[in-house]
Formats: structure tokens, C-alpha cells, sequence
């Protein structure tokens, strides 16, 4: 069985039975805490915002017209495409009559635009504090939808796989976060927007002092070379927005790259880009990529490890 159709069935199971009258509830949102009262109509720019919506059983009236999750195409099916991550259609949004708009992060620059429509309110994630804020936003999408039940178990799945993640990087070394966009590659350190990495799992970082902006900091092949990091945990930009560049292995496969602990003893872990670089904070998303590291630190194929090179 799937990670999304374990969830999917642990949170349907939970949530029968009638859902509660509405009532106005407090929602914990980017720009401070909001009052909504149940929308009957929502539309999402936002793709961590959607999958966890959808994880939870609830149904979305307008979605954006790029998902990068396939498995969220069919479950949003018959939504009205109401433009992009980064720009809305106000004609289509207005055509499909949202009670609410949700945006976050790549789309969180649209509220002006959006709120000309309906109410919006901006659920971005913060990186840097990305597992307490996607149990949050399930809290809160649970209150407001009437699916607490739901919410507790997509909850509890979250840190159950946090927890397999936790006891899998145990003792296992330091490990450097690397992007890689085409040919191109940057690092990312502890507290960068990829910084729960080492904080929430345990892992500790490889080279101290690395930039926190949000692309990371370009380095060489020596700097990976003379870092010699213990593990490299690797994510493909291309791969996630589908640009067809270079991939990740490619890039990576360089002499200096072969010298480092990592790759000579197969220790490196390529996680599922799309859940991470796009939907990193959706409650689906979150138990993959849990799951995908825990695999690839236990030595399993999970994460596209690659091991014994």
C-alpha cells in the first residue's frame, strides 16, 4: 500500500460519522491568526496547502493548472483550473465562486490579487520550522473543515514517520544537503530553508557557517571534495519542476565527488524532489519524504540510495 493511500484510509476511517455545524474558528496563518468561519468552496495555490487538504478528505472547488504531484491530478479532478502558482486568473477564480482562497509560499505574493475575489489568507510554511508548521496548518484544516479526526491521524502519521527518520540517522555520520539545477549546484546548511534536516531528524551538518539564503550557497567540486561529508542528501530541481536539464547523478558524478566518504562508501540519498522542493510541508508529502530518508539511512533503496559504488 501506498504512504498516500495508508493515510488516505487511516484519515477516512477516522473521519465518519457527521461533521460538526459550522462555527467561526481561529486559523493559525503566515501573516497571524485569522477568523474563518467553514467555507463551502475553496480554491488552492498552494501544493503543500493541497495535499494536505486532499489527504484529509476535503475537496477543493479551484487548483492551479501545474500540480507537479501525480497522485494529486486524479484526486482533484474536476476542479476548475484557476491559473498558475504564480499568477492567478481572476476571471476563472471569480467563475468558480470560492468562499476562500489559500495560498502559501511560490503563490503567497498573490493575496492582493486574490482577496478582489474572496477571502485569502496566506498558509506559507516556514522552512526553517517546516514540521511544526505543516502540523499546525493540519490542526487548523481539520478544525476548519470539520475533520479533526482526520487531522489527529494524519498527525500521528507525521510523527510516527518522524520518528523512524529520527532513530534511522542515529550515530550514521554528518551528511551536506546539495541542489542540484541542471549542471549547476548549491549547498544548504542547518539554518538554510532546508535546516530541518539536521535540527527535526538529527542529522549533523557537514560544513558549519553555510549561507541561509533561500538558494542555498554555489559552491565547487573541491568544496564538496575537502568537506568530505559522511552522507550527501541530494535534490534534483530539475527532476521536481520537470525542466528536462542535467540530472542530479549526472552533475554529481565528478572525480572530486568520488573521493568523498559519501560516494565511496554509496552513501548518498537522493530524496523524492517533488514532495520536497514543491510540497515539502503537506501531510502526504511530509510522511514520504520522512519515509524515503529513514529508508535511505537504514540502507535501503527507498530514496534512490545509491550504495556499494
Amino acid at each position: 500500500m501506498s504512504v498516500r493511500s495508508a493515510i488516505l484510509a487511516a484519515t477516512i476511517g477516522a473521519a465518519v460519522g457527521l461533521a460538526p455545524p459550522a462555527s467561526a474558528e481561529t486559523v493559525r496563518t503566515a501573516a497571524g491568526p485569522v477568523d474563518l468561519t467553514r467555507p463551502e468552496r475553496v480554491a488552492v495555490y498552494d501544493i503543500a496547502a493541497l495535499d494536505t487538504l486532499t489527504t484529509l478528505g476535503i475537496k477543493v472547488a479551484g487548483v492551479p493548472n501545474t500540480l507537479f504531484l501525480p497522485w494529486l491530478e486524479e484526486a482533484v479532478a474536476g476542479a476548475d483550473i484557476v491559473g498558475s502558482l504564480f499568477e492567478p486568473d481572476l476571471e476563472a477564480l471569480n467563475a468558480a465562486e470560492p468562499d476562500l482562497v489559500i495560498v502559501g509560499n511560490r503563490s503567497s505574493t498573490m493575496v492582493a490579487d486574490t482577496a478582489r475575489v474572496a477571502e485569502t489568507v496566506d498558509m506559507t510554511i516556514d522552512g526553517e520550522h517546516l514540521i511544526d508548521d505543516a502540523l499546525a496548518r493540519i490542526e487548523d484544516y481539520g478544525a476548519l473543515f470539520g475533520k479533526d479526526a482526520a487531522a489527529e491521524a494524519a498527525i500521528a502519521a507525521i510523527e510516527t514517520a518522524l520518528g523512524k527518520a529520527k532513530a534511522a540517522a542515529e550515530g550514521k555520520g554528518n551528511a551536506l544537503i546539495v541542489l542540484t539545477n541542471g549542471p549547476k549546484f548549491s549547498v544548504y546548511g542547518e539554518n538554510s530553508r532546508f535546516g530541518w534536516l539536521h535540527r527535526d531528524i538529527g542529522i549533523p551538518p557537514a560544513a558549519e557557517g553555510l549561507s541561509s539564503a533561500i538558494h542555498g550557497e554555489a559552491v565547487s567540486f573541491e568544496f564538496i571534495a575537502e568537506t568530505n561529508p559522511d552522507w550527501l542528501i541530494v535534490l534534483d530541481r530539475a527532476a521536481a519542476i520537470g525542466s528536462g536539464e542535467q540530472s542530479a547523478r549526472a552533475t554529481l558524478d565528478n572525480a572530486l565527488v568520488a573521493e568523498t566518504t559519501a560516494w565511496q562508501t554509496g552513501q548518498v540519498i537522493y530524496l523524492p524532489v517533488a514532495e520536497f522542493y514543491i510540497s515539502p510541508g503537506g501531510a502526504t508529502s511530509l510522511v514520504t519524504i520522512l519515509d524515503a530518508l529513514a529508508d535511505g539511512l537504514s540502507g535501503g533503496a527507498g530514496a534512490g540510495a545509491v550504495r556499494g559504488q
